[in-house]
Formats: C-alpha cells, sequence, structure tokens
C-alpha cells in the first residue's frame, strides 16, 4: 500500500542538509557559552548560524533569539510582552487577538486572564478566513490606554489565509501598541521580512520547514526589553536563559537557507499540487467545499476542506487506514474531540466544522500522491457517511 504524507503544517521531514548540519554540529563538543577554546568554537558556530538567519528574515542578528519551539517563543512573546508593559503601566492588561489563534497564542492569554487579570479582546475573522481591519481600528482606537499587546498569526494553520501584518503593524503604531506575529507557517513558504512588516516580535519554528524538532526562535526588536519566563544563565539577551542547543539551531539555518534559496521554485511547485488537490477531490466528491480561498493571499500548501454528513474523527482513521496522513487541524489539539476552534471564527456551525480536514503538502509531495487520493477518496467518504448515519 503507498504511504502518502500530507500532513506538513503539523510537521516536515527533515531535509538532507538540515540532517547533515545537525550530525555533523553534534559531533563538536563544548558549551557555547564556555570561556574554553571547545565553547569559543561551539559559540563562533552559533553566532554565524544566528547572523546567517538574521539576514533571510530582515533582521539585527541581535533581535534574534533561539528558543526551544515555536510554542516556546510564542509563550515567551504574549507573557513577556504583557508583563513587561503591566509593569510600566498597570492599566495595560488588554491582549487583543484573532478570533483564530494557534493554541500556543491562544492558551497563553488565556493563562494571563486566569492567572494575572488579564482581558482578551478578540479580532473578528471573515468566512474566507481574513481579520476585520475595521474592527482592529475600533478596539484600538476604544481601549488604546488598556493595551499590553495585539498578537495576529501571519497566516493561519489551518487554512492558510494569510493575514495583512503590516497594516495591522501601522494600525497599532498611531497607538504605541506593540505587535507580535506567530509566523511559524508562513517562514520559508512565502516572502517574510521582520523589518518590513515593522512588527515588535515574530515567532519561527525550525520543523515546519525541514529543520529539527526542538527548535525555535523569537526574533525581538533591539533595544526592547520584555519580562524572561525562564531564568538562569541570562542568554539570550537576558531574556531567554538555557544551554544553547547549538546543532539543532545550526541545523534549523541549513533548513532556513535550503527554504528560502528555493522559495519561489518550492511555492510554484506546491501550489501547483494543491490547485490538483482540490479539483481531485470535487471531482471525485462534488458537494465537497473548501473552507478558505483558493487563490491571492493564501499559503501554497493548506487546503482544508469540508465533507458533508462526515465526521472528521472517523474519516482520519479511514484515510489512515489507506496509507494517508492528514489532519483535522492543529497536531497540539490531536486527541481532543471537539470542533475547529478556527472554523468556528470562520462563521461555520459546528455540524461543518466537525466534518473537515486539513490536507497540507510539502516539497516531498508528488503528482502521484494526489492521483493515489483521487483512486481511494470516494470509498473513504462513503464509508465514513454510513457510520455516520447509523450515529445519527
Amino acid at each position: 500500500m503507498p504511504r502518502v504524507y500530507f500532513d506538513n503544517a503539523a510537521t516536515t521531514p527533515i531535509s538532507e542538509v538540515a540532517l547533515q548540519a545537525f550530525i555533523e554540529q553534534s559531533r563538536q563538543v563544548g558549551n557555547p557559552s564556555s570561556l574554553h577554546t571547545y565553547g569559543r568554537t561551539a559559540r563562533k558556530d552559533l553566532e554565524e548560524a544566528r547572523e546567517k538567519l538574521a539576514e533571510l528574515i530582515g533582521a539585527h542578528s541581535t533581535e534574534v533569539i533561539f528558543t526551544g519551539s515555536g510554542t516556546e517563543a510564542n509563550n515567551l512573546a504574549i507573557k513577556g510582552i504583557y508583563w513587561q508593559r503591566k509593569s510600566e503601566d498597570s492599566r495595560k492588561k488588554v491582549i487583543v487577538i484573532s478570533g483564530f489563534e494557534h493554541h500556543a497564542v491562544l492558551d497563553p492569554a488565556n493563562w494571563l486572564v486566569e492567572f494575572d487579570g488579564a482581558e482578551i479582546v478578540q479580532i473578528p475573522v471573515s468566512r474566507d478566513g481574513f481579520i476585520d481591519l475595521e474592527k482592529l481600528a475600533a478596539i484600538l482606537v476604544d481601549r488604546k490606554d488598556e493595551i499590553a499587546l495585539v498578537s495576529v498569526m501571519h497566516s493561519n494553520n489551518e487554512v492558510g489565509s494569510i493575514q495583512p501584518i503590516k497594516e495591522i503593524s501601522a494600525l497599532a503604531k498611531r497607538f504605541d501598541v506593540p505587535v507580535h506575529t506567530d509566523a511559524v507557517q508562513s517562514f520559508g513558504k512565502t516572502p517574510l521580512n521582520f523589518k518590513d512588516l515593522e512588527v515588535f516580535a515574530m515567532t519561527l519554528s525550525a520543523h515546519k520547514i525541514g529543520g529539527p524538532v526542538g527548535v525555535g526562535a523569537l526574533v525581538l526588536k533591539k533595544g526592547v526589553d520584555i519580562t524572561p519566563i525562564l531564568h538562569g544563565g541570562g542568554q539570550e539577551r537576558d531574556i531567554r536563559s538555557g544551554t544553547l542547543n547549538a546543532a539543532g539551531i545550526v541545523s534549523f539555518v541549513a533548513a532556513s537557507q535550503s527554504a528560502i534559496r528555493d522559495l519561489t521554485t518550492n511555492a510554484q511547485k506546491v501550489e501547483s499540487l494543491r490547485a490538483k488537490l482540490i479539483s481531485a477531490i470535487q471531482e471525485q466528491i462534488p458537494d465537497a467545499t473548501l473552507n478558505g480561498v483558493m487563490q491571492g493571499e493564501v499559503l501554497p500548501g493548506i487546503a482544508n476542506i469540508s465533507f458533508p454528513n462526515t465526521e472528521s474523527d472517523s474519516l482520519l482513521v479511514l484515510f489512515d487506514a489507506e496509507g494517508i496522513a492528514c489532519s483535522t487541524g492543529s497536531a497540539c489539539s490531536a486527541g481532543v474531540q471537539e470542533a475547529s476552534h478556527v472554523l468556528l471564527a470562520m462563521g461555520r456551525t459546528e455540524k461543518e466544522a466537525r466534518a473537515s480536514l486539513r490536507f497540507s503538502l510539502g516539497t516531498t509531495n508528488t503528482e502521484a500522491d494526489i492521483e493515489y487520493l483521487r483512486t481511494c477518496i470516494k470509498r473513504v467518504i462513503e464509508r465514513a457517511r454510513a457510520a455516520y448515519s447509523v450515529s445519527q
């Protein structure tokens, strides 16, 4: 049986260049914070990697703070900016986020509500998956003296819609409000420049672009302070203490260089595969509908499809039995049987949301993968609908 991987938004296969960089750096001994020759050599490799990553994203090397994951970087941004702003002005307790943020932003914000008296104000999103800029402007005008930060993801991880971050930054700048963007899904797949976006902070993650799991980065505007959430040796501008993962970081940057070098070619290939996948699904299942936009401001590889009269959990199992891996949305919420908060925020009913799957393609996918999906999707949907009718 063929095995097809359509879950690249959850994690990507590690690229050969990243794997070789990881192996080579792993053979080097030395803590990058140590002063002896071994430590200085490790530090040199790490700082060269930092400079390369900064150049790729239009940032200064001092703005790159390495973390253990994108989730850690998001927590550092949300909590760190909130606490810093609140310490400077006790009125600043409002966190403004989009209605369909990843849980790595939504959950730390909710934690601050529960344990530190924060208030969340959500920006509505359209049926196509884009935030309402007019509503954001109204929120900024109404609550300007109370807002600690605005956090809106650069692109949505479930439907792929790319948000107008530069416009958001321009709006927030008028009220001196910092903006954070979770760019984990966008990096390496669509043009991304920290300086041009004019954001305060931006989150990246290695394993979404062919790098290793366990490495991320928070790109934080130079010359500013935020409150650390980890305390110890004072690494990374005294903002993120902990021994730096030199092998993971060097591997992350090797993957980043490869992804950015081939960004246009890869995007065209993956975008073409996405169009063929959507066409194949709608040809075989005429009532299947795309959640989000077909083209325009959307990532090249994400297609979120609703299959009426099915349950996504059943679909996952049935597709897996055919050797096809896809998802119901964020892998971080796997195992929790509930409708996607992203699709609900986009105005879908709970029934529609619970009948949807995300297919996310990457550079390792081929037209043969699409053709295999075409051969088995009809029987998968028929079985899922039979199970659904019995359960009603």
